[in-house]
């Protein structure tokens, strides 16, 4: 089966890229519309060292874009599920899912200096700040996501250092953010160039949390392509 699986990979990475594909140690946080769709092309990509970080359980809600969703998962913990269906995917697969819910204050019980790259799929922006900032920190290579919220078209769909994104409000806050606190470091984001559309973020009672349109032709994509930068990074950049 080894040997079948790898035969469409590697005429694109060749064998030292696979090698250095299977051989990284990947963290994940965050796999609902972009990070489940992550995890599930990097494990068939050649990746087999993957742990995923996430509190959530499977609500209705996420079945429109989500992987792990669906009416047999409804409140199962969403990296459980996702590294069930992973693991059979790969029979020497190590995925180890993880409930916990990445902030400040639970940084320290993630020992991300063992690991060769962070993936940042995170929701929360204050999270997502201080997770940027722990791995330039430790130089450890991180990839991220902006906002994937409100748009419908994934051909505006891009990726670039963060300095450089433009068009996404998420970007804009993080690179304001991000200098306030005299980052200078630099890494990979995918974001959209594509303008929100107007009301998608909706509240059902005053006060409550809004709901963010989303839709997984828009969020798989973001997922997809926040994969390939990582395989790309690994297999030929990873010198």
């Amino acid at each position: 089966m080894q040997d079948d699986f790898f035969k469409r990979l590697e005429p694109l990475y060749g064998t030292t890229g696979l090698s250095q594909i299977a051989q990284a140690k990947v963290i994940l946080f965050g796999v609902g519309g972009v990070g489940s769709w992550c995890a599930e092309a990097l494990v068939r990509s050649g990746i087999k060292n993957l742990t995923l970080v996430d509190p959530d359980q499977v609500v209705e809600s996420n079945v429109n874009r989500q992987l792990p969703a669906s009416k047999e998962t409804l409140g199962e913990y969403k990296v459980e599920v996702l590294a069930r269906r992973l693991s059979q995917l790969l029979p020497d697969l190590s995925i180890q899912p993880n409930t916990s819910r990445y902030t400040k204050d639970t940084s320290s019980s993630f020992d991300l200096k063992s690991y060769d790259i962070i993936i940042d799929a995170i929701d929360s922006l204050t999270d997502k700040v201080n997770l940027i900032l722990t791995a330039n920190q430790l130089a450890i290579p991180i990839f991220s996501s902006l906002g994937a919220a409100g748009r419908i078209d994934p051909s505006k769909i891009r990726h670039a250092d963060i300095w450089e994104s433009s068009g996404c409000p998420l970007g804009k806050n993080l690179r304001a953010i991000l200098r306030k606190n005299n980052f200078a470091g630099n890494f990979q984001v995918v974001f959209s160039q594509e303008t929100p559309r107007v009301g998608y973020a909706k509240s059902e009672k005053k006060g409550d949390k809004p709901i963010l349109g989303s839709v997984i032709t828009v969020t798989a994509s973001f997922g997809m392509t926040l994969a390939s930068l990582v395989l790309n990074h690994l297999a030929f950049e990873n010198h």
